[in-house]
């Protein structure tokens, strides 16, 4: 079983594509399953104010990432994110 680190970059293949690179920024437990936070490594290293787009991927037993299918569970997922990053300021 592959642990998913925090600071791991990954490929994702974009829309047009292109494979662009991710960082994980944290994982999350929901309802017993693990999830990964990402980001854009070209936006991360961009240090600006504006909102960055992050992605949620669900964490296989062997590590391996899966694109969230339905709106009720990235909502889920997202709503786990805001309570933690709420508690944690």
């Amino acid at each position: 079983m592959s642990k998913i680190e925090i600071g791991e970059i990954l490929l994702l293949e974009g829309e047009d594509g292109q494979d662009q690179e991710i960082e994980v920024l944290g994982t999350l437990d929901v309802d017993g399953a693990e999830y990964a936070v990402a980001g854009l490594v070209e936006e991360i290293k961009r240090e600006t104010d504006e909102d960055m787009e992050i992605f949620f991927f669900r964490v296989d037993d062997e590590g391996e990432l899966h694109e969230i299918e339905s709106d009720e569970e990235f909502q889920k997922v997202a709503s786990v994110l805001e309570n933690n990053l709420k508690h944690d300021h």
